[in-house]
């Protein structure tokens, strides 16, 4: 059974560059407003089909407020069946405190 990492933010950006896969689990609205550029949004309505049509073979970040909740999910993940899983330390908080630039935002 696979198991999940946690990451520092700084150690998750040559993942970025490598193809890895971003999932964040906050609500929608704080999605929509911003979030990690190219990230999914994952919740109960498309989880199921997430882990039906994604390679388990990338690594997956996920990304919640602060990086508490990620761990539950980055573990749910994990026991799917995902090769190579991390809950992102300081979560969506964090990451847009220090890369502002890698963030979709919509007014």
């Amino acid at each position: 059974m696979s198991t999940y990492s946690c990451i520092d933010i700084t150690d998750a950006l040559p993942l970025l560059e490598n193809n890895a896969i971003v999932v964040d689990i906050r609500d929608a609205v704080s999605y929509q407003t911003s979030h990690m550029s190219n990230a999914i949004n994952l919740n109960n309505d498309n989880v199921q089909q997430f882990i039906a049509e994604t390679d388990k073979s990338l690594p997956v970040i996920v990304c919640c407020y602060h990086g508490n909740s990620s761990k539950g999910a980055a573990e749910f993940l994990a026991a799917q069946g995902f090769a190579e899983v991390y809950s992102l330390n300081g979560g969506f908080s964090q990451w847009s405190a220090m890369f502002p630039e890698q963030c979709e935002m919509n007014a």
